[in-house]
């Protein structure tokens, strides 16, 4: 059994895995999740610092779930994140989809059999040399 202090409010419970806070403060930050969810959908325009102002969140947190994909904001927001590997600016997530492509075809390729390459056979020089009868 892994017994651990909640992060949010300090009480004991048990850890079984994902971030280390309690079930209640789990399930208070998923209400704050669709609160500021809900708050981006009426207000498109938005900044980051508004909407955690307007619904009581930490900036932190906000992004992220923007980091996690669970949030994102309009093409035309304010808010803007940059891809961890580039730098280009992307709305949600860690990487640019250019990167995570190339990502994918990283992994794809380091996954892949490696293919042995073909004994060569050794010919033995003196089968060319030698005399042969037809009977």
């Amino acid at each position: 059994m892994n017994v651990r202090n909640c992060k949010k409010c300090g009480k004991l419970f048990n850890y079984a895995m994902g971030p280390i806070v309690c079930p209640q403060c789990r399930e208070a930050l998923e209400e704050k999740f669709k609160e500021v969810k809900a708050y981006i959908e009426q207000n498109p325009h938005s900044g980051i610092h508004d909407v955690a102002e307007a619904c009581e969140v930490e900036v932190a947190q906000i992004q992220q779930w923007l980091r996690e994909e669970r949030l994102e904001f309009t093409s035309d927001s304010m808010v803007q994140l940059v891809c961890e590997t580039c730098g280009a600016q992307i709305r949600t997530g860690r990487f640019c989809d250019k990167c995570k492509n190339e990502m994918a075809n990283g992994f794809q390729r380091a996954i892949q059999p490696q293919k042995a390459p073909e004994p060569q056979v050794k010919k033995d020089p003196r089968d060319s040399a030698r005399m042969r009868f037809l009977s």
